[in-house]
C-alpha cells in the first residue's frame, strides 16, 4: 500500500508542558492502530528515548548522520512494540547549536537527513521530539517537517509562548518551508477545576479555533511514572485516565492526519476501544 509519509514536528520553547509524553503516547498510540511510526528524539535530554525503553548509545542518533558519517538507516532503531520505531538522541546533540549554527546548510540540515526515510514510505508519520529552545535544531526540525504540534499547559502566559512558536512557524513559512503548517494545539496536564485552566482553554480557543484539538490530556499519575519504566502509559496502564485521554487524542489526530491515499480519515467509535496492545516481550 502507497503511503504519504507525514513529518510532524511536537515542539514548544518552554519545558515541562508534556512535549514528550505527547511524542511518546502519541507515537504509542498511532502504532497500536497499524501506522508505521518512527520517532526522532532531538531533545539532548533523551526522555523519548528513555520513555520508549531505550538506552542512549554514543554514536546512535541523528548527530553522526547530520556530520554524514552514518547513513540514516544505520541508527533508525526498533522499540518492544510493533510498528514503532526511533532515532535516539544522545549528549553530543547538547553541543550542536553552537557546532551547526555556522553551517550554510544549517536551516535545511535536518530536511536532508531526513529525506531519504521521508521519501522510502516506510512510515506513516515520522514524529520529531524537539529540543525546547527556539534555536538552530529546532528551527531545522520545523523547516523539515509539514506541520507543527504544539503541547501547552492552561496556565498563565500561555498565550506568550504560542506566539513565539507560532511566529516561529510564519517566519520559516515566508523565507524556507512554505508548505509548513500549525498542526495543533493539544492542552496536557489539564485539571479543569481551575478557573484559571478553564479561562486560558477559552481564550486559547477563541483565538486558534479548530486548530485547538477537542482532546484535552489530564493532570496524571501515571502519565508521569510511566517513562521511569520505559512504557508509554497508553500501554502500561490502558484504563487509567491520561491513558484513554492519549488514546482518544490518538484518534482524534488521525482523523485530521490521514496518511494513506486509499483510505478514508479513520473515525473514532463512539466508545474508544482499547488498542491492540504489543506484548511487552520479558526481559
Amino acid at each position: 500500500m502507497e503511503r504519504r509519509t507525514k513529518v510532524i514536528a511536537i515542539a514548544n520553547q518552554k519545558g515541562g508542558v508534556g512535549k514528550t509524553s505527547t511524542v511518546v503516547n502519541l507515537a504509542a498510540s498511532l502504532s497500536a492502530r497499524h501506522r508505521a511510526v518512527l520517532v526522532v528524539d532531538l531533545d539532548p535530554q533523551a526522555h523519548a528515548t528513555l520513555g520508549l525503553g531505550l538506552e542512549k548509545q554514543p554514536g546512535v542518533s541523528l548527530y553522526p548522520v547530520l556530520l554524514g558519517e552514518k547513513p540514516i538507516e544505520d541508527v533508525i532503531q526498533p522499540t518492544k512494540w510493533t510498528n514503532l520505531n526511533v532515532i535516539p538522541s544522545e549528549v553530543d546533540l547538547a553541543g550542536a547549536e553552537l557546532e551547526f549554527g555556522i553551517r550554510e546548510d544549517r536551516l535545511v540540515m535536518v530536511a536532508a537527513a531526513l529525506r531519504p526515510v521521508k521519501e522510502s514510505g516506510a512510515f506513516d508519520y515520522i514524529i520529531i521530539d524537539c529540543p525546547p529552545s527556539l534555536g538552530i535544531v529546532m528551527t531545522s526540525s520545523l523547516v523539515a517537517s509539514d506541520s507543527v504540534l504544539i503541547p501547552i499547559q492552561a496556565e498563565f502566559l500561555a498565550m506568550d509562548g504560542l506566539a513565539l512558536i507560532t511566529g516561529s512557524i510564519e517566519r520559516i513559512r515566508r523565507s524556507v518551508n512554505p508548505a509548513l503548517e500549525l498542526n495543533g494545539i493539544v492542552f496536557t496536564m489539564v485539571n479543569m477545576q481551575a478557573k484559571l485552566t478553564q479561562d486560558v482553554v477559552t481564550e486559547v480557543r477563541n483565538h486558534f479555533g479548530d486548530k485547538v484539538y477537542e482532546t484535552m490530556i489530564p493532570r496524571n499519575v501515571r502519565v508521569s511514572e510511566a517513562p521511569s519504566m520505559g512504557i508509554p502509559v497508553v500501554f502500561l496502564d490502558p484504563h487509567s485516565k491520561g491513558a484513554e485521554a492519549y488514546k482518544a487524542f490518538g484518534w482524534e489526530f488521525m482523523a485530521k492526519n490521514p496518511t494513506r491515499f486509499d483510505s478514508p480519515a479513520p473515525v473514532a467509535p463512539e466508545t474508544p476501544a482499547v488498542p491492540e496492545t504489543p506484548a511487552v516481550p520479558a526481559e
